[in-house]
């Protein structure tokens, strides 16, 4: 028998997208030339200092960390919205995928003018970071697989070497303080921003 609760009742649906309330990055990646590439993306997540990531097929991001496999994960926070959206439109793919045409994206190569972003120097990897961004991640790409049942996108491990961090989210040495740092979300292809905080788990530190 079939126990349903009115309180809690649920409907089948199928979506488009499953961007259910994820962290925006901007991927630094290199180019042919020695310029950077930024990506935004929605798709991550971490454990321990591997990062993985997913990738499109076809963009200029994937492209780039399978000739050079390194990158910088620059992570935004929320008054950073308009400066990635301001590059959501442009791919760094010249010319332009007719995938990418049919879905309004324009060529556009320099990503810092794009988004209205500063470059800074990074220490293990080739790719600057991305200045306006609190945390910034150098990371090695260590393995990328194409899922068979997903062969559009690339799943990307990448291990992080060195992290950056904005001085005023940092409390001690090696911490990054919760209650001033919160990244910006991306939730069914809408920007938001975390809410007020609700509590800790036991092995918080801070």
């Amino acid at each position: 028998m079939e126990i349903q609760n009115p309180i809690f009742e649920a409907v089948t649906i199928q979506p488009k997208i499953l961007y259910y309330g994820t962290p925006v990055i901007l991927l630094n990646t290199l180019n042919e030339d020695g310029t950077v590439n930024i990506s935004p993306i929605s798709s991550s997540w971490a454990l321990g200092d591997c990062i993985v990531l997913g990738l499109g097929l076809g963009g200029k991001a994937i492209e780039n960390v399978q000739r050079h496999p390194e990158c910088v994960i620059n992570v935004p926070d929320p008054s950073l919205w308009e400066n990635v959206e301001r590059l959501a439109p442009y791919t760094g793919k010249n010319p332009v995928p007719d995938f990418k045409k049919q879905n309004g994206f324009l060529y556009g190569k320099e990503k810092y003018d794009i988004g209205g972003l500063t470059p800074t120097a990074s220490i293990a990897v080739k790719p600057s970071r991305i200045a306006e961004c609190p945390i910034q991640i150098e990371a090695k790409v260590k393995h990328i697989r194409i899922p068979d049942h997903s062969p559009m996108f690339a799943i990307v491990e990448t291990q992080s070497v060195q992290v950056h961090a904005h001085k005023e989210i940092v409390t001690g040495e090696h911490h990054i303080d919760p209650r001033k740092w919160g990244p910006l979300i991306y939730n069914f292809r809408h920007y938001f921003s975390l809410g007020k905080p609700l509590g800790k788990t036991f092995r918080a530190e801070i």
